[in-house]
């Protein structure tokens, strides 16, 4: 190990599943760290930038700012201005970047697995990481997910974990069941039975909502993605979800004293959460995002130190 520190010997950052539960805690340990103001990072001679081929705002700018504390500069892109309306693949976009002297790439794209194809490519120089690929993993939302949750319970040992909502078309809930998991939680699921995933049955366990309020330590809201739905899927109006599978008001009040909120976010306020819900004194979901400017600089040192 390097100072100490587990090493993670990693060149590009595609999924969480690819790291052992101590990899896991050093990048933790890096986040808290560079939030507390105890690691600093000055990448002046690198050079990023983020693809981002589906609409974000805190994943896309919380890398770009996290870039920017790391001194790296950072070149612009937008996918309406490129060379891909001219027909250029990802693949060439990625090439070209390498060969005027990109040493990052960020990532965000509506197929699954995209990055199978880049990071198979030989003597790659540049790091690929995965900003979200179609309903397949969300890596680094999952790395501020665990930071929120240690910086909490300094622990994941049998601490209680619901996801909660649309299951079946969210990276998010697969990033998560997969490395909560793997660290020791109990997790369990919640909402519509038809948007779970039988796949994650390895992983936890489907409860209803009214009887896992009062169980869980972490209530993990995620999104309806009505973009990822199918016409002919379940429709829910926003009152009707709410009622149904949401955090109500009356729900929260049966929390557990020490449990907390969570959502990736962009909320759909008083859909998979009342309104006045979103910023209680339970609610961790702007602090998630705090966190995340903080787990994409470890991501960031970690790769570009190569420890």
């Amino acid at each position: 190990m390097k100072n100490g520190v587990q090493q993670l010997k990693r060149r590009h950052f595609i999924t969480l599943n690819d790291f052992t539960p101590d990899q896991i805690q050093t990048l933790i340990d890096h986040s808290l760290k560079f939030k507390q103001g105890q690691m600093t990072a000055q990448f002046h001679d690198r050079y990023a930038v983020n693809l981002f081929f589906e609409d974000s705002t805190r994943t896309h700018k919380s890398f770009e700012m996290a870039e920017r504390k790391s001194s790296i500069q950072v070149l612009e892109f937008s996918p309406e201005n490129s060379s891909l309306k001219k027909g250029e693949t990802l693949y060439d976009t990625v090439k070209t970047f390498e060969a005027i002297g990109v040493d990052l790439i960020v990532i965000r794209h509506g197929q699954e697995a995209f990055y199978e194809e880049l990071i198979s490519i030989p003597n790659l120089r540049c790091s690929i990481v995965n900003g979200g690929d179609g309903a397949g993993q969300h890596p680094s939302q999952s790395l501020l997910d665990l930071m929120t949750i240690y910086e909490e319970f300094k622990t994941f040992q049998d601490l209680k974990i619901a996801i909660a909502g649309d299951i079946r078309h969210s990276r998010v809930a697969k990033s998560n069941a997969q490395i909560l998991n793997k660290l020791g939680a109990k997790v369990y699921f919640t909402g519509p039975a038809e948007w779970m995933d039988e796949s994650l049955h390895a992983y936890g366990t489907y409860v209803e909502m009214d009887e896992l309020i009062d169980k869980v330590d972490v209530l993990m809201l995620l999104r309806v993605q009505h973009e990822r739905h199918s016409n002919h899927g379940q429709v829910f109006s926003k009152e009707g979800y709410l009622k149904e599978y949401g955090l109500t008001k009356e729900r929260e009040r049966r929390m557990n004293e020490n449990s907390i909120i969570m959502h990736p976010a962009p909320v759909n306020r008083g859909v998979e959460i009342a309104t006045e819900l979103v910023e209680c004194q339970r609610s961790r979901i702007f602090k998630q995002m705090e966190n995340g400017v903080y787990a994409r600089m470890a991501i960031i040192d970690s790769l570009l130190n190569e420890y």
